[in-house]
């Protein structure tokens, strides 16, 4: 995917070579310049044709109506004498014009009625006086048509400043948990608590916030949590008021011929503007490396749904700026329609168009792959189709500040991948359904707990793929890490099936590794913190349970538990390492045995224990039983299930699901104060670990409650 960039940086370079982009330009004091170059060129003839900024740059009497006109309402300032010289460019205009140009106004203007046979067609030898009432018409037009390009900059600013507030919000909000913990556990008013409950911590609506709202398949997709949608909806909102404000209509208005032309041509203008401005946002959202992300505390899911929901505004003012202009061009569309600029606005509309309907999570869920592929392809042609749309337009300074940000995800994610080495990594198949991926690590490479990595495994068929996993510092040797991988579809399911294939179901193979990204959550500052996993998400749960632990020692009082729902026992071989591990740290360990009958693969542990400790077992019957269940009776599968709870003493098993409202009350209530619950597995689970959370901020003891989520769901 790195090829992307380099295309994108060659591409536009071959775009520009041949002339420099037209600078940008705001309007300001020089409006009024602008209004009398309009008029003059409209009320009169000082050339025999009329725009001819070569023959009126040097005709002394032209230059004196110019400053004349300028002059009126004391409209003559510095920018808008500097506007003449910008027309003149090419010309031997002097620098200093306007000194002699209003002297010789004063001295030799004439208005119409004082000019024998005056024909405005007809060329004239002396400064002419411009009508009063139209100077003011002109003025006031273009105030309003060149005003409305000022005002969709600052528009388009202000889209900006909106996001930079809802990150100035979110900064607050997480570095206060670790600046003035003590302050932040106090928070528990029914002003804050009201804010948490109803705003900053629920679902939109219900329980479903992890969870793809389900409308017939195709439709299918993720809501925003309640602060999400709250933030998105109210942006909505800020570019229907500043595309709407602002766009009165002149009456008598000499640049357009009816309102209807005016507010289109307003609207098509602004649209355009606005969405270019925020275009470096976009992908700023979507980059791996988004500094706002530290900053602000926000995960990646959180920006990815500003990302989603900010692309479909732009490319909505960009259809709305599209139409606009080709309803404008009227009988003269297909002529306009030839032109570069507006050839290369069509693709990247197009591609826009397309980046849309396939981003549909239908489509990501499905073929995550073919959709990534499309998608950063398309965005390649959006902002070369941009870049050449506007490049004579003035506007390309805001384009660049796309590419660099785009540019420099890549460069950092391409660094992180060769600091990192590409060192040859052990892959194993696990109790059939999780993949163990043991890779060495630099010694200068530091895990976070909590964090996760992209890895490509690089075999021909695959290794452009990048997939993130949670993972963990090895138990047994700290210079390694590891990963597990739930087998799934896509390249899982080719590991998979490459692994099944393999005599002891295990490969070595090259890999690279992307990161770490992410960081620890805020548990580590309440007095007491639960951590509960479901499935394949106890890595990262049990990578920072086991940090806090240790960093708090032996003789800390602050309360941590661990809580982990699985399917059946053979889930717990995988990660039985870790699971010893807790012995030696102050943890309470619970695990919930949903199906707590089914003993499929439950003789892949036989391997684990000696043969005087695991029954009647012996070498060559271990050997064969990891090939082949029919070996291993059902008593001697119970009788493996009571060896795994006695080597795991310390951690409490129960069978069934847990009740999760009840394990946050309790959680709360066994607390000493603060408490902070941290979810991570099914969403169904994460979404009701939220809701139990949300349930009990406000509680008798008037504890704080805070609930952090590291399961993290974009596709």
């Amino acid at each position: 995917m790195k090829l992307y960039s380099y295309l994108i940086l060659v591409t536009l370079y071959l775009l520009g070579a041949e002339a420099k982009p037209s600078p940008f330009t705001k309007y300001g004091d020089s409006i009024s310049l602008y209004a009398c170059n309009y008029q003059i060129n409209v009320d009169v003839s000082f050339c025999p044709t009329a725009f001819n900024y070569t023959c009126l740059c040097q005709d002394e009497n032209a230059l004196a109506t110019y400053a004349g006109c300028l002059a009126y309402k004391n409209r003559d300032s510095h920018a808008a004498q500097e506007a003449l010289i910008e027309f003149c460019k090419g010309t031997e205009l002097d620098k200093n014009w306007y000194a002699p140009a209003i002297k010789r106004y004063e001295q030799y203007a004439k208005s119409a009625s004082e000019i024998k046979n005056f024909n405005k067609t007809v060329p004239i030898d002396v400064p002419f006086k411009l009508n009063v009432t139209r100077m003011n018409l002109f003025n006031d037009a273009y105030i309003q048509f060149l005003g409305n390009y000022d005002d969709s900059l600052l528009y388009g600013t202000s889209t900006l400043m909106y996001w930079l507030l809802i990150m100035v919000i979110g900064a607050i909000s997480h570095w206060s948990k670790f600046l003035f913990p003590g302050f932040y556990r106090k928070l528990t008013g029914p002003i804050t608590n009201y804010w948490r409950k109803h705003v900053l911590m629920p679902a939109l609506f219900g329980r479903r916030k992890s969870q793809e709202l389900y409308a017939w398949k195709i439709l299918d997709c993720l809501l925003p949590s309640r602060f999400e949608s709250v933030a998105i909806g109210a942006f909505y909102i800020f570019i229907i008021v500043i595309q709407a404000i602002n766009m009165d209509y002149v009456e008598g208005d000499p640049v357009f011929a009816s309102k209807y032309e005016a507010t289109l041509r307003y609207a098509s203008d602004r649209t355009g503007i606005v969405a270019t401005i925020m275009m470096p946002l976009i992908f700023l959202f979507a980059g791996r490396n988004n500094i706002l992300q530290w900053i602000s505390g926000y995960n990646y899911a959180t920006f990815m749904a500003f990302h989603r929901h900010t692309a479909r505004i732009m490319f909505v003012l960009i259809v709305i700026h599209a139409v606009g202009f080709s309803i404008s061009f009227g009988a003269s569309y297909a002529k306009d329609m030839e032109e570069n600029y507006l050839i290369w606005g069509t693709v990247a509309t197009v591609a826009g168009g397309i980046i849309l309907f396939q981003a549909m999570l239908f489509f990501r869920r499905r073929w995550y792959e073919i959709f990534l592929f499309i998608h950063i392809l398309m965005a390649v042609f959006w902002v070369i189709g941009a870049w050449y749309h506007i490049y004579g337009l003035g506007y390309l300074v805001f384009v660049y500040p796309t590419v660099a940000v785009w540019a420099a995800d890549r460069a950092v994610r391409l660094g992180r991948l060769l600091v990192f080495g590409f060192p040859t990594a052990d892959v194993i198949l696990l109790a059939d359904e999780t993949i163990k991926v043991v890779v060495p690590k630099p010694s200068y490479w530091h895990s976070i707990p909590g964090g996760h990595a992209f890895i490509h495994f690089l075999k021909p068929t695959y290794f452009w793929q990048s997939h993130p996993f949670t993972f963990t510092d090895s138990v047994e040797e700290k210079e390694y890490i590891i990963l597990y991988v739930k087998v799934k579809g896509g390249i899982t399911h080719s590991l998979y099936q490459l692994l099944s294939k393999t005599p002891g179901k295990a490969v070595k193979m090259k890999v690279g590794i992307e990161g770490p990204y992410g960081e620890a959550t805020p548990a580590k500052t309440s007095d007491s913190a639960v951590f509960i996993a479901g499935g394949n998400g106890i890595p990262g749960i049990y990578s920072e349970v086991v940090d806090i632990a240790l960093r708090a020692g032996q003789n800390c009082k602050k309360v941590l538990k661990l809580v982990w729902v699985v399917r059946e026992y053979r889930s717990l071989f995988w990660f039985y390492d870790e699971l010893t591990s807790l012995k030696n740290v102050n943890i309470q360990t619970t695990i919930y045995v949903t199906k707590p009958d089914s003993l499929a693969c439950i003789e892949e542990f036989s391997s684990r224990f000696s043969g005087s400790e695991s029954g009647s077992f012996t070498g060559s019957e271990k050997d064969s039983s990891k090939e082949n269940g029919e070996f291993i009776s059902d008593n001697e599968k119970v009788e493996i299930v009571e060896r795994i709870k006695r080597d795991l003493s310390h951690i409490e098993f129960k069978d069934g699901r847990p009740n999760i409202e009840q394990l946050v009350a309790e959680g709360v209530n066994q607390s000493p104060g603060s408490t902070s619950f941290v979810a991570c597995g099914h969403p169904a689970m994460v979404d009701e670990v939220r809701y139990s959370c949300v349930q009990n901020i406000s509680n008798e003891g008037k504890k704080r409650v805070d609930f952090y989520e590291q399961l993290q769901v974009w596709a």
